[in-house]
């Protein structure tokens, strides 16, 4: 049975309508949530959806709006973002919001006099009873049944008890999982006297340690001094200038990147890493392509025999997962036990210190770099051979040509062009090859010179995840700076990179 052409006509405005309703509900609980850039990065995606998949002008994009929507989302939006992190002060010190930060402060409490209960909670059907005794007359109380559920502030009065519960107790383990709500109950006791949770097992008497003032500051009701918010530094203050945890996340514009350059602790060891990335990547570049392309002849000389048990072989390494040969190299370069210095030490009697040289170190991350990349140039090289047409070898054989004539006037030439996007492609990975340094050598040796951790064979990505996860306060902002700086940085080379290849091959014709 066919469909009515109205109803085909209704059909597809009908979906569109639908899709974007709720596009715009998920665009809205995404905003809801704070996180306004990729809320806007969504509108913008659902706003070009609908546009195209609903003008007949947009037609032929149809078909490739599913890779640009991808793209905008995971490639364009964590890259805005981490452009936007770099102008903000975020880090472990400086985590929240502001309105957390201050709900955090507000719902903070303080032990006040009074007699301490010891708590543990019995089941009662599917509820729970909170059972108290007093620590020093031992008398026992006991609340009405409650359900463990969300995070919520809730008032249960306590009623002596003579027996107790009947009910299991619960471990420790569910005391931690519901612990965020058992913080919000305050339990009423006969007496009148308010206790609420201090410990895992413990209420006390609990009083409010900061009151919200009309001017936005905060009053300690312990010692009455006020605290203060101050949005340049992040942190509520005391009058003596202190700061009090938990910090704040505030717009610190071009600070973090001004800092990178003038700041004596990060400016020391940064150029040196920067260096030495671009010769890491470089170097990379040029023994993988060269191994492969030497390989790659060898393994199309005609008069080879097993030939396909080579190719296999050398292929092997890139077979196998990156991060295990890593880890087996590193086992191998060892100084002490592994089996390259064991066999140094028996043919000529030295046993190198790969990881605590410097140049050793760099030199041994230049061979395990190199063996982890050639088979994949040594393939490519192999295809674009086989594309050469044969009568310029046999015109070169004529003219009385060697095997190196052949290849750097004849093999060399003809593949180097179709390679170079991929050596671009291959120089931008390894400028931002963060699994070999980390898993190899950590970064190490570290500069014995510099106010932050920072090491010899440290890359500039390497450099970076250090600042964030390992220097005093995890600057994560300070690092999505540094982030930024690399990809420009990256950006910059590969253009310049590309421009003098396509010089140099216009030269050529």
């Amino acid at each position: 049975m066919r469909m009515p052409k109205a109803f085909k006509r209704f059909l597809h405005p009908a979906l569109m309508i639908l899709l974007g309703l709720v596009g715009l509900y998920l665009v809205t609980l995404v905003y809801a949530t704070g996180e306004s850039l990729l809320a806007c990065v969504m509108l913008v995606t659902l706003a070009a959806f609908i546009w195209i998949y609903t003008s007949s002008k947009t037609y032929a994009y149809r078909y490739l709006f599913p890779g640009i929507g991808a793209a905008l989302i995971f490639v364009v939006f964590p890259m805005l973002y981490t452009v936007r992190i770099g102008f903000t002060n975020y880090s472990s010190k400086n985590l929240l919001t502001f309105q957390r930060a201050t709900q955090y402060l507000v719902e903070e409490t303080y032990r006040a006099e009074g007699a301490t209960y010891n708590s543990t909670l019995h089941a009662d059907g599917s509820r729970w009873r909170l059972c108290l005794e007093d620590a020093d007359s031992g008398a026992a109380f006991i609340t009405d049944p409650i359900t463990l559920g969300p995070d919520i502030s809730l008032t249960l009065k306590a009623q002596p008890s003579a027996t107790p519960p009947i009910g299991e107790h619960m471990p420790m383990r569910g005391l931690i999982e519901h612990q965020t709500f058992l913080k919000g109950l305050t339990v009423l006791m006969p007496n009148g006297e308010q206790i609420r949770m201090t410990g895992l097992r413990e209420f006390a008497p609990a009083r409010m340690q900061y009151t919200r003032n009309k001017d936005g500051s905060l009053t300690n009701n312990q010692d009455h001094s006020v605290i203060r918010p101050d949005f340049k530094t992040g942190f509520y203050e005391t009058a003596e200038g202190e700061p009090v945890d938990p910090g704040f996340q505030v717009d610190i514009g071009w600070k973090n990147y001004i800092q990178i350059f003038t700041d004596a602790a990060l400016r020391e060891p940064f150029w040196r890493i920067f260096i030495w990335t671009v010769v890491f990547s470089s170097l990379t570049v040029v023994f993988c392509t060269s191994l492969g392309m030497l390989l790659a002849v060898l393994l199309n000389w005609d008069s080879l025999r097993f030939k396909a048990v080579y190719r296999f072989l050398l292929f092997l390494p890139y077979a196998i997962p990156g991060f295990i040969s890593i880890l087996v190299f590193k086992g191998l370069f060892n100084n002490n036990f592994g089996e390259i210095n064991l066999i140094l030490h028996g043919l000529f009697g030295i046993k190198p210190t790969w990881f605590s040289d410097p140049f050793l170190a760099k030199t041994m991350i230049l061979i395990v770099n190199t063996w982890l990349g050639f088979p994949y140039m040594m393939i490519v090289s192999m295809g674009l051979i086989k594309a050469i047409p044969n009568d310029l070898y046999e015109a070169s054989a004529v003219a009385g040509a060697g095997p190196l004539t052949n290849f750097f006037r004849i093999t060399m030439p003809l593949i180097l062009k179709p390679l170079t996007p991929l050596l671009i492609s291959s120089f931008a990975f390894n400028f931002n090859n963060f699994v070999l340094i980390n898993l190899l050598t950590g970064g190490g040796p570290d500069f014995l010179n510099t106010a932050t951790p920072a090491g010899t064979t440290d890359i500039l990505v390497s450099y970076t995840y250090r600042m964030a996860f390992q220097y005093s306060g995890q600057q994560f902002g300070l690092a999505a700076a540094i982030s930024t700086v690399i990809f420009l940085m990256v950006a910059a080379i590969s253009l310049v990179q590309i421009r003098a290849t396509k010089i140099s091959q216009d030269n050529k014709r």
